[in-house]
């Protein structure tokens, strides 16, 4: 099991930051790979809600997030399985002065997980996905400071 993780302040309220977090119609705006969002069922964003997106050609394919926690104001957790992993990713919201940290969490296993060297979960499986979540939130920081400044 792997686990990856990043980190970025945002300007603004956590309310805001959170409601665009889980805004699914934004989310081929900032989460990294993502085409489309093909479903959302249930009370996204809080237990039991699901969502069904799909990556960009070359990418994860089919793309499962179940809610399996969640606290306004706080974060979420969401189970998240994908044609080549399985795991829990958790987004967490804490208030800082003028803006919010804004946490995400991947903690993962490789479906195909025997034979899988520690080397090459290293190199060529964690350093990727960390740098997807990277993405995803700088990305995130331009769709917070625009929709604060009224673009």
């Amino acid at each position: 099991m792997g686990k990856v993780s990043a980190q970025i302040e945002v300007p603004g309220l956590t309310s805001a930051a959170e409601a665009l977090w889980y805004d699914t119609s934004r989310w081929p705006t900032f989460i990294d790979g993502l085409a489309h969002v093909a479903k959302v069922e249930g009370d996204w964003p809080r237990a039991g809600g699901r969502v069904l997106w799909d990556a960009q050609p070359g990418g994860r394919g089919r793309v499962v997030e179940l809610a399996t926690a969640y606290e306004a104001r706080r974060g979420q957790t969401v189970t998240v399985e994908d044609e080549r992993i399985r795991g829990t990713q958790t987004i967490a919201f804490s208030p800082r002065g003028e803006g919010v940290v804004v946490t995400l969490t991947l903690d993962y296993a490789i479906k195909q997980e025997r034979g899988v060297p520690f080397f090459v979960d290293r190199v060529f499986v964690r350093r990727p996905m960390r740098d997807s979540l990277r993405r995803t939130l700088a990305r995130f920081a331009r769709e917070c400071r625009a929709e604060r400044e009224g673009y």
